[in-house]
């Protein structure tokens, strides 16, 4: 597997993945990887796969539908 070295990381960058890393609990070198694969769109996602987990978590939500008519009508709730 290919390695790669960075020279003159501004020191600022290198505290900020160092605090990412410790907050995502992953290595540094982890935290890049995925901070590169993030930015340069190498992860890639299953539409049918993300739909699907979309589906059933709507399927799971319990109370009244989230409708533009249900939403104004909270908002103006015990409005004067």
């Amino acid at each position: 597997m290919p390695a790669l070295t960075i020279k003159n990381l501004p020191d600022e960058l290198y505290r900020s993945l160092r605090d990412s890393a410790k907050a995502h609990r992953r290595s540094l070198n982890s935290e890049v990887i995925v901070c590169l694969e993030q930015s340069l769109g190498t992860v890639r996602l299953d539409p049918e796969a993300f739909l699907d987990q979309v589906r059933r978590l709507r399927s799971e939500i319990r109370g009244p539908k989230l409708t533009d008519r249900f939403l104004r009508e909270a908002k103006n709730a015990g409005r004067p």
